[in-house]
């Protein structure tokens, strides 16, 4: 009798917990912050927001957020829609190497990018010494600028765009294809006439996501905009917490709000116009539109070649040859070449030490337990309509939320949340790496999510009637059935959670204290501090964890849904 009651109450409470888990991580932070951007007396009020608008420093840094995530975001989808094309609608070679490299600067940090960049473009540029083009010693840096952010903005966040638009160009059928090359049709008029509409809402979406990944990005404006004077909202909360600290909470929850309605609205506006453009595809699926480039092959494949060599060979060449040389703006030779800075990171400073073991228990801790809890809501998803589907489809929706919302604004959300010492037991998180772990939970558990829903939506739902009309309870269905059955798509979420938040510096840019330095923030901190070689070691070491990471993610990708890798077809 105990164990058949246990059988009945497993499946409800499993739902009851991920849900309060959910609630408590995703919407209750985020409830604080806008509590304390409307209401901070206790009664709705614009005031607030209306007064932080009144600052000059607000305004200025909003126009540049917006300005940058406009313009970057424009830029990015533009680069990848032209990759897109290439790459998903013509017959050139080598796609899967291409797909690999064009995403991998998606899976670099922020700012190790923007360090790379300038070092690969500054008077001490290694390439550019060698090629006799480095600037002269002294002149401002060129990505020091308005233009270097967008730049670095667009070139960070053209792999999403190329992601979601490679995505969409998949599922145009080759039947209209060939309809339109019977009428006589050429390729272009082809992709104006008939991919152009149907890639609409991926336009709009890729846009939309660009645009939110610019507006929360904080390692290339803190980088680059700060000695550019080109503040925008993310480095100017980053700048009032380092000046005031806790004290300046107050004004960091009204611009976190500010910055996350443009977030919300961002995002509302993108879904309203891609369910306006969506054109509906009837019948059963069709192979990919395929266009042969005849002898113009040779010359697209050498520029897409060319174009990852600009977007990776150059910045991480120059990245490795100022961490291999003594010391910042001396030339790279046989008789100059170290590995001091490497032994250093690794072997030495306890403050790199103490943050690869931050960040390796964060990150690890955080894709192991989204993993497991996206298996179990993952089930619940896609289980016949009724309340358990309703409410796990409310827990994904708060999932994506979080996942929208700048780190800055997440992070602010729980400093919030948890400065004050826990109800009980009166112990407080903050300035502790619990905290980071926590707001990691919250911000990457959409990730986690997708390639376990993917495995579910494939799984036959007869595989479960047939489980319980043989007396198998909620436990031993997931034990025997459904965790063997995701176990691949649960661990390429894992492996794509560790990665995000093993490199991030945007989540624990407000978190971190002394003892709980995580990768992101420590390379940060050198480079800030200038200590300019210990930073590109350690950004170095952290790219070649990534390429690894991201290796074994294609070799567990063979045996996954497809789908789950994005550059795996």
């Amino acid at each position: 009798m105990r164990a058949r009651l246990a059988r009945s109450v497993a499946e409800p409470l499993t739902l009851a917990l991920l849900l309060a888990a959910t609630v408590a991580l995703c919407a209750l932070p985020l409830a604080l912050v806008a509590r304390l951007g409307f209401a901070p007396e206790g009664a709705p009020s614009l005031a607030p927001l209306l007064r932080a608008l009144e600052s000059r420093a607000v305004t200025t840094a909003l126009w540049n957020s917006l300005e940058s995530g406009l313009i970057s975001a424009a830029v990015a989808t533009a680069a990848g829609l032209g990759l897109a094309l290439l790459v998903g609608l013509t017959d050139v070679r080598g796609k899967g190497p291409l797909v690999f490299l064009i995403l991998l600067p998606m899976m670099i940090p922020p700012h190790v990018t923007a360090i790379a960049w300038i070092q690969a473009l500054g008077p001490s540029s290694p390439p550019l010494q060698a090629l006799g083009l480095a600037p002269p010693i002294g002149s401002t840096h060129p990505l020091y600028s308005r233009e270097g952010v967008i730049a670095l903005l667009a070139a960070q966040h053209m792999p999403l765009a190329f992601l979601v638009l490679r995505a969409a160009l998949r599922t145009l059928p080759r039947e209209m294809s060939d309809a339109a090359r019977v009428c006589g049709a050429g390729p272009l008029t082809m992709l104006r006439r008939i991919a152009a509409p149907l890639l609409a809402p991926a336009l709009i979406a890729a846009f939309a996501l660009a645009f939110v990944s610019a507006l929360g990005n904080f390692g290339i404006p803190a980088l680059l905009g700060v000695p550019g004077r080109y503040t925008t909202l993310p480095v100017l909360m980053w700048q009032r917490l380092a000046s005031f600290g806790p004290e300046a909470l107050g004004d960091l929850a009204v611009i976190a709000t500010l910055l996350g309605l443009v977030a919300v609205a961002a995002v509302t506006t993108q879904m309203a116009l891609a369910r306006r453009a969506r054109s509906a595809l009837i019948g059963p699926p069709q192979a990919a539109l395929a266009l042969r480039l005849g002898r113009a092959r040779p010359v697209a494949e050498a520029g897409l070649w060319v174009v990852v060599a600009a977007l990776l060979v150059m910045p991480l060449g120059a990245l490795t040859a100022t961490a291999l040389s003594p010391t910042y703006g001396v030339k790279l030779t046989s008789e100059t070449l170290t590995f001091e800075h490497f032994r250093e990171v690794l072997f030495a400073q306890s403050v790199t030490a103490r943050a690869f073991a931050n960040s390796g228990f964060a990150a690890g801790a955080a894709s192991a337990a989204l993993a497991a809890a996206a298996v179990g809501l993952g089930y619940f998803l896609t289980r016949p309509a009724g309340l358990a589907r309703r409410a796990a489809g409310g827990a994904a929706t708060l999932a994506e939320i979080a996942y929208a919302v700048p780190g800055l604004v997440i992070s602010v959300a729980f400093i919030l949340a948890f400065l004050k010492p826990l109800p009980i037991l009166g112990v407080s998180l903050y300035g502790t790496i619990w905290i980071i772990l926590l707001a990691y939970l919250a911000a990457f558990f959409a990730i986690a999510l997708k390639p376990v829903g993917a495995a579910y939506a494939q799984l036959d739902p007869a595989l479960d009637d047939a489980a319980r009309v043989c007396g198998a309870g909620f436990g031993r269905r997931m034990r025997r059935i459904f965790l063997p059955l995701t176990a691949p798509a649960a661990a390429s979420g894992a492996i794509l959670v560790f990665l995000t938040a093993y490199n991030e510096v945007t989540v624990s840019a407000l978190l971190w204290s002394r003892g709980t330095e995580t990768i992101g923030t420590a390379i940060f901190n050198y480079e800030d501090g200038g200590y300019t070689t210990l930073a590109a070691a350690m950004a170095t070491l952290t790219v070649f964890a990534t390429v690894a990471l991201m290796l074994t993610l294609d070799l567990l990708g063979r045996r996954a849904p497809p789908g789950v890798v994005p550059w795996r077809d």
